[in-house]
């Protein structure tokens, strides 16, 4: 597959940068840089720059690919953000094959902390927002959907895959099981544990036979423990799973189904008017030419609405 990363959790708006000390000659040759110069990426693409861009930019590849698998990747922020996507799919009738929702929870030991604790959504309300949101558009059928952003075990992935995702991509386990201990020193090319470093010395820390066995064993229970949740749950797949199999602490005496904390969209709802006002405002906002929000009136009830 071809993807696309605008965005990532830890890092969302971010452009990643690669210090001067960790370019070695390999990387210098790959990427096309000049060693002993900071590698700086932005945070933007210049091969589009609207929502009706992207879309054409994913058929571009798709074309070029042979017709591979294209989709793309982000931290969902405003809704609105999204939700011009949306509107240049139906522009455009170009919908990507699949697309990948990162959470704020992401991490890297390379990432600012402001960013790493304070912007971006949280997997479960992104991965919900974009899964109702092309319910809204009738659009969910042609788009799979997949879910990232510390993700570590079968529970996790059977709540993911409850709140619509089609797939679970995770890294923090397989790095633990590689021997990552989270020293934050990523991008100071001093990783202790060989993961994360050019340093030759360093990387002897990396036994390669050892942790292989250790990553293939991590990713071997882990499926079998997901498979052990779903027959727990009288289940035979994890596509059986619904909102209704959740719940979640809300106060200290009372419990609520994920059916009622993540309310699902009728279908078409958002092409129909009627999925209420916390997307009404954001579909108002959203413009297939722009990824900026329109500013427009909020709606602060159907009731406002209608009297409007």
């Amino acid at each position: 597959m071809v993807e696309i990363k605008l965005s990532q959790g830890a890092k969302l708006g971010h452009g990643g940068v690669l210090t001067a000390a960790k370019v070695s000659p390999e990387i210098a040759v790959t990427r096309g840089v000049p060693m002993g110069v900071d590698c700086v990426s932005p945070p933007t693409h210049r091969a589009f720059s609207t929502p009706v861009g992207l879309l054409e930019f994913v058929q571009k590849l798709r074309e070029l690919s042979g017709g591979k698998p294209v989709g793309f990747k982000l931290c969902i922020g405003h809704p609105s953000e999204f939700l011009t996507l949306c509107k240049a799919m139906l522009k455009t009738d170009i919908t990507p094959d699949f697309i990948v929702v990162d959470g704020t929870e992401g991490g890297t030991g390379a990432a600012p902390l402001e960013f790493v604790d304070h912007l971006g959504m949280p997997l479960r309300d992104g991965l919900t927002l974009v899964h109702n949101a092309l319910i809204g558009v009738n659009l969910r059928d042609k788009i799979r959907i997949g879910a990232a952003g510390k993700i570590t075990s079968a529970f996790d992935i059977t709540r993911l895959m409850a709140l619509g995702a089609d797939w679970c991509n995770a890294a923090r386990g397989f790095m633990f099981a590689l021997g990552c201990i989270q020293a934050q020193s990523c991008h100071t090319d001093r990783c202790p544990a060989g993961v994360a470093t050019q340093d030759p010395y360093r990387q002897h820390a990396l036994v390669v036979g050892e942790k292989a066995d250790r990553v293939f064993r991590f990713h071997q229970s882990t499926l079998r423990a997901l498979a052990e949740v779903i027959a727990a749950s009288g289940l035979k797949h994890p596509r059986e799973l619904r909102l209704h199999h959740f719940s979640r602490r809300v106060g200290p005496n009372h419990v609520e189904s994920f059916e009622k904390i993540y309310r699902p969209l009728e279908q078409g709802a958002l092409l129909a008017g009627s999925a209420g006002p916390q997307f009404t405002n954001a579909w108002a906002r959203a413009s297939a030419d722009s990824f900026l929000p329109l500013a427009v009136p909020v709606v602060r009830s159907v009731k406002a609405a209608q009297m409007a």
